[in-house]
C-alpha cells in the first residue's frame, strides 16, 4: 500500500509538471545539411500610364471677401477646362483651400494689413499622358497660376510586380548555387520563401516636366520608363 501511495504521488506530480512546463516548439532546422540565407532583388520596366498634377488658383485682395469671390471665379473656369479636357470627376481631388491675410513690415512699425491671399488647388489624375501637356496649356490660359508635377506612376502594377518576383526566384537560384559551388556542395532544395518588400513603380519626382518657353510651343511630358521591383529572402538546403 506504502508503495502504492509513493507511486501515485511521484504520477501526479509527474502530471502537474507536464500542465505547467513550457511548450517549446523547435526549428525546423534538416537533421543534415548546411542552411543558406539569400536576398534577391528581381526587376522589370514598364512605361508609366498615370500622370498626377496639382494645379492651383492663388488671387489676393484688399477683402477676404473679394479674394474668395475671385479665387472661386478662376477655379470654376479651371474645373471646366479639364471638364472640356476629358479628365473624369472621380480624377479631380481638392487637395488644398486656404486664407491667409497678407502684412507689410517696416523697421519698427507694427505689421501693416495689406490685404488677403486666397488659394484653391486640386490633384488631377491624366490617364492618358500623352494628352496631359495640352490640359496643362488650356489650365494656365483658363487662369491656373500654380502647377506642381507630374507625378507619374503605373496604374496596374501587379503584371509587372509578378515579373519582378519571378525574376527574383531566378536571381536568388542563381546566387545559391554560386555559394554552394564555392564551398564544394550542390543546392538540394529550397526551405522557405518570403517577400521583403517591392516598388511597384512609382510616384517618381516631378523631373520630366517641362514647359517650352517659345509662343507656339507646347507643354510636353516624357514619361521614360520605370523600375518595377520585388526584394526576396529565400532559405536553401545545401549538402
Amino acid at each position: 500500500m506504502a508503495f502504492g501511495a509513493a507511486l501515485a504521488t511521484v504520477m501526479v506530480a509527474a502530471a502537474a509538471a507536464a500542465q505547467t512546463a513550457p511548450q517549446t516548439v523547435e526549428p525546423l532546422i534538416p537533421a543534415q545539411g548546411t542552411i543558406l540565407d539569400v536576398s534577391a532583388e528581381g526587376r522589370t520596366t514598364r512605361v508609366p500610364d498615370i500622370a498626377t498634377i496639382r494645379a492651383g488658383v492663388v488671387s489676393q485682395a484688399p477683402t477676404a471677401a473679394a479674394a474668395l469671390a475671385d479665387n472661386a471665379q478662376r477655379m470654376a473656369r479651371v474645373l471646366a477646362a479639364l471638364k472640356r479636357g476629358g479628365i473624369a470627376a472621380r480624377d479631380i481631388a481638392t487637395a488644398n483651400v486656404g486664407l491667409s491675410p497678407q502684412y507689410r513690415y517696416t523697421d519698427g512699425q507694427p505689421p501693416a494689413l495689406t490685404g488677403y491671399q486666397a488659394t484653391n488647388t486640386v490633384s488631377v489624375r491624366f490617364r492618358d499622358v500623352a494628352k496631359a501637356g495640352g490640359v496643362l496649356d488650356t489650365l494656365v490660359a483658363q487662369g491656373a497660376n500654380q502647377i506642381d508635377g507630374p507625378n507619374l506612376s503605373i496604374d496596374k502594377p501587379d503584371a509587372a510586380l509578378d515579373e519582378a518576383r519571378t525574376d527574383a526566384v531566378k536571381q536568388a537560384r542563381t546566387r545559391a548555387d554560386l555559394y554552394a559551388a564555392a564551398a564544394g556542395m550542390k543546392v538540394v532544395r529550397v526551405i522557405s520563401i518570403a517577400e521583403a518588400g517591392q516598388n511597384a513603380g512609382g510616384p517618381t519626382p516631378p523631373v520630366l516636366f517641362r514647359v517650352q518657353r517659345a509662343a507656339d510651343a507646347q507643354t510636353s511630358i516624357a514619361p521614360g520608363e520605370q523600375d518595377v521591383t520585388v526584394t526576396l529572402s529565400v532559405r536553401f538546403l545545401l549538402q
